[in-house]
């Protein structure tokens, strides 16, 4: 087959175990068709200059799309022009396909996050038919177990072909991600604008909650998991007890265990270790948990996810090349995009190889930072 676009004298991340230092890459109705470890003198070849060249970049839960929904308290904007935005952002980020994730958290946390989960699935799903979208967009429904109206909010979403992944959340105060009570009363204060004894009260409801609730809605789920085939995630794990529970429900994944035991366990029991760029570049957990770079140190990262800042996913895998952890770079960038592709059941991209979509990104270093150059999905250029 003839290439329609062939990209050259370009440092390629070929595989996870794989760089061509001057290599090319020719692509034909949106597929790589080969991968050279040589340069080629075809007079129709973009020469890179050296430029790195590596798989579109995979996102496994990030949650900006609903801040482009809901930029301001209690402000709603045009759902199709946010997912177009929010579409933007990432594409920009090296971001090729990504999975929104979407809070199922209903009214009783005082909040407006269930006001804009149908605007969030109907804006992305109206934006992916009509074509306007440049990455692959799948939907994450991020399930808090404790919440009665979890399966309520979850039901008019579940038929839509985009809900491609679940992950299992408990923020109930008192373990996890706020074991550290006083934490979790210092974040709320504000955010609840809560004196002691509200904030008190409100402890003490979603304690009541998760005694109730938990434990069947996390039964439901691993059930309607496997009726689906979608992949699982637990999320904050503390202990070595959680991730047994997590396994058991069928995760593959544990995003952004709080401890150094949980991710051991995560380890052990086979589960692919999550942790946040931002905690990575940071130096350091925002709510005081394990940092990522602590597990990187450890052996117990696998994944990376933007979480809050899509920029930040590349700029994470590039940190881990540097000191103190001087992993290899195509073991770095595996974590982007190999190994969540992998995770999510995703074979045909996530790889530079003969047969897999042509997503790749290129970048530069420019002060130890990697700027992106151009961003291809299915063999278009997108950016």
């Amino acid at each position: 087959m003839k290439p329609d676009t062939i990209l050259t004298n370009a440092t390629v991340i070929a595989d996870p175990g794989s760089i061509l230092r001057s290599g090319t890459v020719a692509i034909a109705d949106g597929r790589i068709i080969d991968v050279d470890d040589k340069p080629t003198a075809d007079p129709a070849a973009e020469d890179l200059g050296g430029a790195y060249l590596i798989p579109g970049l995979i996102e496994l839960h990030t949650d900006t799309l609903e801040r482009h929904v809901q930029p301001r308290s209690w402000v709603l904007w045009d759902p199709f022009s946010a997912a177009v935005a929010h579409d933007g952002q990432i594409v920009m980020s090296g971001i090729t396909t990504v999975f929104d994730a979407l809070a199922m958290v209903g009214g009783r946390d005082r909040g407006s996050r269930h006001k804009v989960i149908g605007p969030m699935v109907e804006g992305l799903t109206a934006a992916a038919e009509a074509g306007t979208l440049r990455a692959t967009h799948f939907i994450h429904l991020r399930c808090e177990v404790p919440d009665p109206d979890l399966f309520d909010l979850m039901e008019p979403h579940l038929a839509n072909p985009l809900v491609q992944f679940l992950s299992i959340m408990d923020h109930t105060p008192g373990q996890r991600q706020f074991a550290d009570l006083d934490l979790f009363r210092e974040i709320h204060r504000k955010s609840l604008n809560a004196t002691d004894a509200e904030l008190d009260a409100e402890i003490s409801s979603r304690q009541a909650l998760a005694r109730d609730h938990a434990a069947p809605n996390r039964a439901r789920l691993a059930k309607l998991a496997q009726q689906r085939h979608f992949p699982v995630a637990s999320h904050d794990d503390e202990t070595p007890a959680h991730v047994r529970e997590a396994a058991e429900t069928g995760a593959v994944v544990s995003e952004f265990p709080t401890t150094l035991a949980a991710a051991s366990a995560a380890r052990d029991h086979g589960m692919k270790i999550l942790m946040g760029a931002p905690n990575l570049i940071r130096g350091g957990s925002h709510t005081g948990n394990i940092s990522a770079g602590d597990l990187a140190a450890d052996g117990l990262l696998d994944i990376l996810s933007s979480d809050y800042i899509p920029i930040s996913l590349l700029a994470g895998a590039m940190r881990l090349t540097q000191a103190p952890y001087h992993w290899p770079l195509e073991q770095a960038i595996a974590t982007v995009t190999a190994t969540p592709a992998d995770v999510a059941g995703l074979s045909d991209r996530g790889r530079i190889a003969p047969g897999k979509r042509a997503d790749i990104v290129i970048f530069d270093l420019v002060q130890d930072r990697p700027i992106i150059r151009s961003v291809w999905a299915a063999g278009k250029r997108v950016a």
